[in-house]
């Protein structure tokens, strides 16, 4: 009887229904954002993450992509509430970069920040939805990083994310949790589990510098990732990313179609 109630209300209340579906939309969404998301990783990565696998959800699902973006913004009193909470939580998210702020830029930096951020991206996305309901929004992924990270890291970090690729889910990090301890891949390259580790890290984060490589490839020796990153190079594993790189800036690193098809083999591996 309850149930049957609550389908009569739906069908007669355009406000009740549209919140229902915000609600169906939101939770198809989190299941897509929270797959991959490390809460004990870097704030960059998590955004990152959260933000590629949001955009990939809006171009699979673009209905429900524009309940979220563009059709709650008319909705009735309970649904502008809950997109008040939702929009605040975002915010609490975002501003979570103060803790990787310099010490200056930490102080300068209002939690009032991160709403206008948050505003700001979601402005960018509705504007594209509004113009084209079917429109393709992972174009958008290095803008929409640069304009997040700008204010806690800085104009040059927002430079350098403008160019990168959004990240990717790898096969390849479970084989390297099994703690291989080395591989000969069929084209003849002996693969260790540390070089695993590295070229998931790549594949994970296209364009990181040797640091970032590093710290997520768990080797705390920069003399160590240098000769492993130049050995990867000579073996036609990796690559230097060039586009939009300014002289003396760090390197950025990027998977080659070979190293591509190592991690790709690995998978393969893993799945038997």
């Amino acid at each position: 009887m309850e149930e049957f109630q609550r389908t009569r209300i739906l069908e007669t209340d355009p406000d009740e229904c549209l919140l229902a579906t915000f609600e169906l939309a939101l939770a198809r969404a989190y299941e897509r954002v929270s797959v991959g998301v490390d809460e004990r990783g870097r704030w960059l990565d998590t955004i990152k993450t959260s933000l590629a696998a949001f955009l990939r959800f809006i171009e699979d699902e673009p209905e429900l992509g524009r309940v979220l973006l563009v059709e709650s913004m008319s909705g009735g009193e309970r649904l502008l509430r809950r997109r008040a909470q939702l929009l605040a939580e975002l915010a609490a998210v975002v501003d979570r970069g103060r803790l990787e702020s310099a010490a200056s830029r930490q102080q300068q930096q209002p939690p009032v920040i991160a709403e206008g951020v948050v505003g700001a991206v979601l402005a960018v996305l509705q504007n594209r939805l509004l113009a084209n309901p079917q429109a393709e929004v992972m174009d958008l992924f290095g803008s929409l990083v640069s304009i997040i990270v700008l204010p806690y890291l800085g104009a040059g970090v927002a430079r350098r994310e403008l160019a990168r690729p959004a990240p990717r889910v790898s096969a390849a990090g479970r084989v390297a949790a099994r703690g291989t301890s080395s591989l000969e891949y069929r084209g003849g390259v002996r693969v260790t589990y540390r070089t695993v580790r590295v070229l998931s890290a790549i594949a994970d984060y296209p364009g990181a510098s040797n640091r970032e490589v590093a710290e997520r490839a768990g080797i705390a020796d920069q003399g160590q990732i240098s000769k492993l990153l130049r050995r990867l190079q000579a073996r036609g594993l990796i690559a230097k990313m060039s586009t939009g790189r300014t002289r003396g800036a760090p390197n950025a690193w990027r998977l080659s179609e070979r190293g591509e098809a190592v991690l790709n083999e690995l998978g393969e591996l893993e799945r038997v």
